[in-house]
């Protein structure tokens, strides 16, 4: 069927130049639909709309959608590279393919810019001299790494100002897990040779660390310093476990990277596993699943593709980039991947598929193993798949629901004797967590301030809710469409924390925008878990172990987690307020003026004359005239 281009798309595919760059596509809510690069602008994006393209269904959905192009001109086509990569993260595009769950993927950190370098895990890379290793696909594999590097190179993980005079040391010195700095037992010498050998060994070099420890140990003997000398031979025994589960697999200098992908056609769910060598040892390997793959036949074409974008998202954040890639396919875009990573390693990096040899023995590992996560990973996602579909079907059963619980929201309040009081609602569809439909409330009625009032509190947030879910919206210029939000959508349950008295509150506001016959109520009690249902005296209690009594303790337990997060946040933000930024005209600067001139003392600054005041930088008599008076 013939697809009609909307007029500003039909006027846009018109101006697009015949020059590099990249191009956005957006839907009729200014929301990017898709972000890709071209060599040529105006051939590639007026492709998607000819009519003799054969597109995938998924890319044939997105052009339908597509209601605006916008675009960014580059000089060459590496430098559209760049920007897709930093546009990509940027807006995360739906139809663009993606590393799964790549917001935030841990790494190693080693602050090499300090005196005495902490070592730590973070989720970000910075500018900031300090050394990163990484990513990793959990935090449970840097937890692992590092507690077995701990045990061979005793590292800094705390917050204390190393002047090597304090009183007592941490209970990780006393367990050999520190060497003391801050008492002066090690020197900052010391401790960076220890941290330097860390690095070393994180960066493969482990033959030439284990050397240095063996001579260590044995010039410690021969001092007759038995005891340090015991110390360097456990550190090498916790070495050599380490190095036992690394595998020799080429010559000494092999410093690489392999790649292999696996891919079920039917499903079209992708993984892809990253083989870390480093000096001939394979040091590490990790997996990683794209999301937004096309469903198409598997060719070597479609597979190098996949690669290709693989390569692009990993290494644009991944702290090192060896002088070589193995790759199972060959990358439609090899040479200007391989310009780009270059120019990221500041040397050459070429890419090339193993075609014999070891290196293809290697590739061979890659691939069973790749095909063997995308297996266990398949069994897995039917798993919890089966595990969601029984417990909403039990929850139907037991709450006596005409239709599955598909949609859930839940709400719950935090409050700490009246302050700062909040609320959050939380989202599982289909018995899994939607974190972009979550929502926070601050409270601002009855209940906000004075005594705590959870019914009030409650009422004013189900009111606020439901009341966008029945109104309509004015047409105002701007204004995204009903559609655009989760408002509109309408649960199938609604789970409030607490007893029957926040059930009867639940009732009330349904009944006031008439919702009670449409939107099922519930209220889940925390001493043993007890659901209290409208027109049931006795509470309903799900049968523990149960599919469904899991699932409605992991939704309560989520609200209160989003809530009370959310309270913590405004409560810390308003320790750091002073009385000074609730004072009329006095803005941020003259604040910070105020506080330099009387060092911070309010005592002072409220004894001050208006003439002292008005000799502050930046004070007028009108903003001095209001610092006296509400003083």
């Amino acid at each position: 069927m013939k697809q009609r281009i909307p007029q500003q798309v039909r006027r846009k595919l018109e101006e697009l130049p015949a020059k590099p760059g990249c191009y956005l596509m957006w839907d009729e809510h200014a929301k990017v639909l898709y972000v890709g690069k071209a060599l040529v602008l105006r051939h590639r994006a007026r492709s998607y709309f000819q009519q003799s393209a054969k597109h995938s269904s998924r890319i044939q959905e997105m052009v339908g959608k597509v209601r605006d192009i916008t675009w960014w001109v580059t000089s060459t086509e590496m430098e559209a590279l760049i920007l897709e990569n930093d546009l990509i993260k940027r807006h995360q595009p739906h139809y663009n393919v993606m590393l799964k769950d790549d917001k935030g993927y841990p790494y190693i950190k080693v602050n090499w810019q300090d005196d005495f370098p902490k070592v730590e895990r973070v989720r970000q890379i910075k500018s900031d001299g300090a050394r990163y290793f990484g990513p990793f696909t959990s935090s449970w594999a840097v937890s692992r790494t590092l507690e077995s590097m701990r045990k061979v190179f005793p590292y800094l993980d705390c917050d204390r100002n190393i002047s090597g005079d304090d009183e007592s040391p941490c209970l990780y010195y006393h367990l050999k897990l520190c060497g003391g700095p801050c008492i002066g037992a090690q020197s900052r010498t010391e401790y960076r040779e220890s941290i330097c050998q860390l690095i070393d060994f994180l960066e493969g070099d482990t033959d030439a660390v284990m050397n240095q420890l063996e001579t260590r140990m044995h010039k410690a003997a021969e001092r007759f310093n038995f005891e340090l000398a015991a110390v360097y031979r456990d550190r090498i025994k916790a070495a050599q476990r380490i190095v036992h589960q690394q595998k020799v697999v080429g010559v000494q200098n092999d410093d690489e990277d392999v790649v292999a992908i696996a891919q079920d056609v039917k499903s079209g769910d992708t993984v892809v596993q990253i083989l870390m060598v480093r000096r001939g040892r394979l040091i590490g390997r990790e997996n990683f699943a794209l999301q937004g793959v096309e469903l198409h036949e598997t060719t070597a074409e479609n597979l190098g593709d996949l690669i290709g974008i693989f390569i692009q998202r990993f290494y644009d954040d991944a702290a090192h980039v060896p002088p070589r890639l193995l790759v199972q396919f060959v990358p439609p875009t090899r040479d200007l991947l391989a310009a780009w990573l270059s120019k990221r390693r500041g040397t050459k990096v070429e890419i090339r598929m193993p075609q014999r040899g070891k290196k293809r023995k290697l590739m061979e590992f890659a691939k069973n193993n790749a095909a063997e996560y995308l297996r266990v990973q398949k069994v897995q996602w039917a798993e919890d798949t089966n595990r969601q579909t029984e417990a909403l079907a039990e929850l139907q059963d037991a709450l006596s629901l005409q239709v599955p619980p598909t949609r859930i929201e839940c709400y719950d309040v935090s409050t700490l004797q009246g302050t700062n009081t909040v609320a959050s609602m939380v989202v599982f569809a289909r018995g899994a967590p939607l974190k972009s439909a979550y929502k926070r409330f601050k409270i601002r009625g009855k209940g906000a301030h004075g005594e705590p009032d959870d019914y009030a509190s409650m009422r004013e947030v189900l009111r606020r809710r439901f009341r966008r879910a029945v109104e309509k919206d004015p047409e105002r210029p701007g204004r995204k469409p009903a559609g655009a939000n989760h408002w509109k959508l309408l649960p199938d349950l609604v789970i409030v924390d607490g007893g029957k008295g926040q059930l009867g509150v639940a009732n009330e506001v349904l009944a006031e925008f008439s919702l009670s016959d449409r939107v099922p109520v519930a209220a889940l009690a925390k001493r043993e878990e007890e659901i209290f249902l409208p027109q049931r005296r006795g509470p309903v209690l799900l049968r523990r172990g149960s599919q469904a009594f899991y699932m409605v303790q992991r939704i309560r337990d989520e609200a209160h987690r989003f809530a009370v997060t959310y309270h913590r946040n405004l409560r810390r933000k308003g320790q750091t307020n002073t009385v000074l930024d609730t004072l009329p005209g006095i803005g941020p600067r003259r604040r910070k003026a105020l506080l330099q001139f009387f060092n911070g003392d309010l005592d002072k600054m409220r004894q001050a004359t208006l003439d002292e005041l008005r000799t502050v930088p930046g004070m007028n008599r009108k903003a001095a005239q209001s610092v006296k008076e509400h003083l």
